[in-house]
């Protein structure tokens, strides 16, 4: 038996409880793992309190990410004692994830943990990690360096952008930070921001094509703020999208991408391959000064997570919040 945070739906209310459950109810994987470390991120906030159509299916474990050791495996790829973490994959919505004390899931879902990183540093900027390295990569492989001119990271005090932020000044980029928050601006400054600016004095004027100002930008929200950013990339350049916060919608025309020739570069850690997902991992754990990981994060206890969702989704809690499995 081992402890979780289960999930059930009870008079269409959803109920959270840590219980004990036995290994034979985990759902079916080539791996299970002894989970150390997990986190708690909006989109596990938005599950645990119901506030959010994230789980349809009940029971369910949530964490969408986590990081242990190899207790048994089926595939040879992962041996006994090994570390491993994983990131995606639906883990905490369509199959059990990463707030339990032990997880069960599929071999390709999982990578090794690089060498570099330590379990608590790899899940203290986890997936929202993941996900800055990718769209840090992606601007790489479009070609954009340093000596282009500044990268724009809008949603910048989110979990998401703010490694951006951290992860391209460190790089040698010259990072615009958008916030909607004036309260982070001489936080994102220490993160290495060169300027901030707020979300209004990004978004006006409204035009297709506006002033050129941008090397490259990622976009962590999508919708307008996304068309906002494509009309002010210069020529050649691109854009890494990754969020939807904003909303589905897109409402740009074809300018940017025909007369400017921007190109537009879809970021998706859910379903990342596993390659993409090593490289990204490599990036971070060679990049990111140590200090970095520990900074602004705080620790929680399993049996804390319900009472920490609740501030999560009010709007309380500054900087993410580490699971540690290990404490009672």
């Amino acid at each position: 038996m081992f402890n979780a945070l289960v999930l059930r739906q009870e008079q269409d209310k959803t109920l959270a409880k840590v219980e004990q459950i036995a290994e034979t109810e985990l759902p079916d994987g080539e791996v299970l793992v002894q989970v150390e470390y997990s986190t708690l991120n909006y989109k596990d906030g938005l599950a645990i309190t119901g506030k959010g159509k994230i789980v349809r299916n009940f029971p369910m474990v949530p964490g969408i990410d986590f990081t242990g050791k190899v207790i048994s495996s089926n595939d040879l790829r992962y041996q006994e004692g090994q570390q491993v973490v994983l990131t995606g994959w639906g883990v905490g919505e369509n199959h059990w994830g990463g707030l339990a004390e032990k997880a069960q899931v599929k071999a390709d879902w999982l990578v090794p943990l690089n060498e570099d990183l330590t379990p608590e540093q790899s899940m203290q900027i986890g997936t929202a990690g993941l996900t800055a390295s990718l769209c840090v990569q992606a601007l790489q492989q479009a070609g954009i360096t340093p000596e282009q001119g500044e990268i724009l990271v809008t949603g910048a005090s989110g979990g998401v952008g703010s490694v951006a932020v951290k992860l391209l000044s460190t790089l040698g980029y010259q990072v615009v930070a958008v916030t909607g928050r004036a309260e982070n601006t001489q936080w994102l400054t220490e993160l290495g921001a060169t300027r901030v600016i707020s979300r209004e004095e990004m978004l006006t004027p409204n035009r297709p094509l506006d002033k050129q100002l941008w090397a490259g930008a990622i976009d962590t929200v999508g919708s307008h703020v996304l068309a906002k950013v494509l009309s002010q990339v210069n020529y050649n350049g691109a854009v890494a999208a990754c969020g939807l916060a904003g909303g589905f919608d897109l409402p740009t025309t074809v300018m940017p991408f025909i007369l400017r020739g921007v190109k537009l570069l879809g970021v998706d850690s859910v379903s990342c391959p596993f390659e993409q997902r090593q490289q990204a991992w490599h990036l971070l754990a060679t990049t990111l000064p140590k200090s970095y990981f520990s900074a602004a994060c705080n620790t929680i206890s399993l049996a804390q997570v319900p009472e920490y969702a609740d501030k999560l989704i009010a709007g309380q809690i500054t900087g993410r919040l580490l699971v540690d499995l290990q404490l009672s």
